[in-house]
Parts: structure tokens; C-alpha cells; sequence
């Protein structure tokens, strides 16, 4: 039998984050910029304000519409749901002083992390020429581990 051994410790103290969900998402360049090309609100309808005027500052680079296109569906597939309770604006991806992605969640998104102990999500984006990829990991606390310590004492 194989077995890996790391330094993650078995038990951690209360309140500090853990990955209760995990995202991923790639989508082929050339699909969103035929979207836009052919769909007049195709950004509109995906995007808040102030992520379309990040892409307009970009010159609306096709690479950060599917970088932040690929965020969005990644950060929903950390929280468990996809866009089931809540509309693409509520997902909104923006970029701090040294372009680093950050979620920020609103309306129907925010209050379904709420009520999974979902506390921050932290994701990635990367792309080439042909694919933009992004990461997404929904991290909790002990409103989470609380959750977790009385469905594991019912069994």
C-alpha cells in the first residue's frame, strides 16, 4: 500500500479557515470573442459596472473577459451551486492595485455563502493564447467546523 504523509495537522484551532469547496473553469478564447462579437450584451448581461470598466480600461482584451468569465464559473462551482440562486452579476470579479483578482459577492450569492459558512473565496486566473483557466477555493471557519462537529455527532 502507498501511503503520503505531510505536515497538515489533524486538528486546528477553531475559527481558522478550511477549503470547504474548490473550482475550476476553462473556456476557449475564441467562444467569448465571438459572444461579443455577435451578441451586443453579451457583457452587459454577464458583467457588473466595475467589471466592465476594468475591461474597458483593457480595451476590451478578450483575455480578461474569459479570465473573469472562467472566475465567475469557477467561484460558483466552490460554492456547491452554480447559478442556481442568483444571477452573473452577483459573482463579480474585480482586480486590486497590482491586478490581482478578488470575488466580491453580493445579492443571492452572498447570502447562500452565509448560510454554508463560506467566509472568503479566493481565486486565480490565467490564460494563453487560445484558453483562459481559472481557480476558485471557498474557505470557512467555525461557523463551517460547527456545522461539520454536529452532523458527524448524529452518527
Amino acid at each position: 500500500m502507498f501511503a503520503i504523509e505531510n505536515n497538515i495537522p489533524r486538528h486546528r484551532k477553531r475559527g481558522e479557515g478550511m477549503i470547504i469547496g474548490i473550482g475550476i473553469d476553462i473556456i476557449e478564447m475564441d467562444r467569448v470573442k465571438r459572444a461579443v462579437e455577435r451578441h451586443r450584451g453579451f457583457v452587459d448581461r454577464l458583467f457588473s459596472r466595475e467589471e466592465t470598466d476594468y475591461f474597458t480600461r483593457k480595451g476590451m482584451a478578450v483575455s480578461s473577459i474569459a479570465g473573469s468569465f472562467a472566475a465567475k464559473e469557477a467561484v460558483v462551482k466552490a460554492m456547491g451551486t452554480g447559478f442556481t440562486a442568483f444571477g452573473w452579476k452577483d459573482v463579480i470579479i474585480l482586480r486590486d492595485s497590482l491586478g490581482k483578482p478578488e470575488v466580491e459577492l453580493r445579492g443571492g450569492a452572498r447570502r447562500l455563502c452565509e448560510d454554508k459558512g463560506i467566509e472568503r473565496i479566493l481565486v486565480s486566473i490565467s490564460h494563453g493564447r487560445d484558453y483562459a483557466v481559472a481557480q476558485a477555493v471557498a474557505i470557512g471557519g467555525e461557523r463551517h467546523e460547527s456545522r461539520n462537529t454536529q452532523a458527524d455527532e448524529g452518527n
